[in-house]
């Protein structure tokens, strides 16, 4: 199966979660499911908390939607507070 090579940027809670500010991962499924499950079997609870309540901007498209293809960057957003 070819596998599809994701560029993974992460901001405020999301970068504290992952201890990067971006990475490249590949997927077999490039989806925000995939990619999802990927980010909580590396980065556990701490990740898994900023998915609840964040949202994916999947090629400058924000998204929560788990079966959306990803085709090259996806920003893992968690969530901001409006004021």
């Amino acid at each position: 199966m070819t596998q599809t090579t994701v560029t993974v940027r992460y901001f405020a809670a999301a970068a504290d979660a992952a201890g990067r500010e971006e990475e490249t991962i590949a997927l077999e499924e490039p989806t925000v499911f995939a990619l999802r499950t990927a980010l909580a079997s590396r980065y556990g609870e701490p990740m898994e908390r900023v998915m609840r309540s964040g949202s994916f901007l999947v090629d400058a498209v924000v998204s929560r939607d788990p079966s959306r293809t990803i085709r090259k960057t996806v920003d893992v957003l968690p969530p901001f507070a409006g004021g």
